[in-house]
């Protein structure tokens, strides 16, 4: 039960009597920094939850030089961001972590190109301690935007950068996009499927190329039965149509996404197409709420959405902490494992 002091608001005079510790101890408690005994450390928090003490939040942004806000960078719609549950769950897993760390998220969207210059003076302008960004696509400025502006940054997937600049520059945590859909289409050709066409996200984000790439890894001299889909559900259901005017005896399809393949069987059941009998089917990311719903389930390549959130902000946290003996190194970026789960529609 939290403990008033004589019905006023606790100090940090009153914690450290608590404690039987000096001022000083308790601020570097307060703020996380070295040097301080973890018994002592744990006396510290005991007193500050016992009396319910509340920092000073803008006297002590001034003393750490730290806002305690991480920007939330989205280069995608503001409705997508709120129908598509990859999305959903990244940011669940970043909220989780922040939580953990006592830091509050800024979310920032760019739509349009006129938005970079009103984010970039946002993060540019000491509001938040660092930025996670997200949807990059291809030769985008945010990358050389917050490497000149010195801010710590960690980025949702692998960066496709342009010349001049070096992707091993830039932390990002990614899932082994090329090595799933390997795995994938490795599957619909186990089934004695020869007609295996796939649907693609959008060629200008690196998630979409590394995924195409597995799949031509595994079917290197197949005919070009590729369409570009947007990872979204109607861009799955279009990308369907235009597969089966173009090969309509195909009869395996992988998609880049569970959201683009929830589409696709859309298309084929307006085609009378049977699944899997007719045409199976694989999507990518086993987005709950997706796979296990659609008719049928959906056989999909798994990964750990919220865990990949809450890695992010564990990340850029390791950036902004004070420099320890590594030299001052970024942490390295991290690519995740990923996993076939089969369903009924393949």
């Amino acid at each position: 039960m939290t403990e008033r002091v004589s019905g006023r608001r606790p100090t940090l005079d009153d914690v450290a009597r608590k404690s039987g510790v000096s001022k000083s101890t308790v601020s570097r408690v307060i703020n996380d920094e070295p040097r301080v005994r973890p018994s002592v450390a744990e006396r510290v928090r005991a007193a500050v939850s016992e009396l319910g003490y509340v920092p000073n939040q803008a006297g002590r942004s001034l003393v750490t030089h730290r806002t305690n806000a991480v920007a939330v960078v989205v280069t995608e719609p503001q409705n997508r961001l709120f129908v598509d549950p990859y999305f959903d769950g990244h940011l669940r897993g970043i909220r989780q972590e922040l939580v953990r760390h006592g830091a509050q998220p800024v979310l920032l969207f760019i739509e349009e190109p006129d938005d970079y210059p009103r984010v970039g003076e946002f993060l540019g302008g000491g509001h938040v301690d660092g930025a996670l960004l997200f949807s990059l696509r291809t030769d985008d400025p945010l990358p050389g935007m917050v490497e000149q502006m010195g801010l710590p940054a960690v980025f949702g997937g692998r960066q496709v950068v342009g010349p001049g600049h070096r992707s091993d520059a830039y932390t990002y945590v990614d899932a082994d996009n090329r090595g799933g859909a390997r795995e994938a289409v490795r599957h619909l050709v186990s089934l004695g499927r020869r007609r295996i066409a796939t649907i693609t996200g959008p060629l200008k984000q690196a998630a979409a190329i590394d995924r195409l790439d597995g799949y031509r890894d595994i079917l290197p001299d197949a005919p070009p039965l590729i369409a570009e889909g947007d990872f979204t559900l109607p861009g799955g259901a279009d990308a369907m149509r235009i597969l089966l005017d173009r090969c309509p005896d195909l009869d395996a399809v992988f998609v880049a996404s569970d959201l683009m393949a929830s589409g696709a069987l859309k298309t084929l059941r307006d085609r009378g197409r049977r699944v899997p009998e007719d045409v199976a089917v694989v999507g990518f990311d086993d987005l709950e709420s997706i796979a296990e719903a659609t008719d049928p389930p959906l056989t999909t390549v798994h990964q750990d959405i919220e865990g990949m959130g809450r890695l992010m902000a564990r990340l850029l946290f390791r950036r902004t902490a004070p420099a320890s003996g590594d030299g001052g190194r970024p942490p390295s970026s991290v690519v995740t494992a990923t996993r076939l789960v089969v369903r009924k529609s393949a």
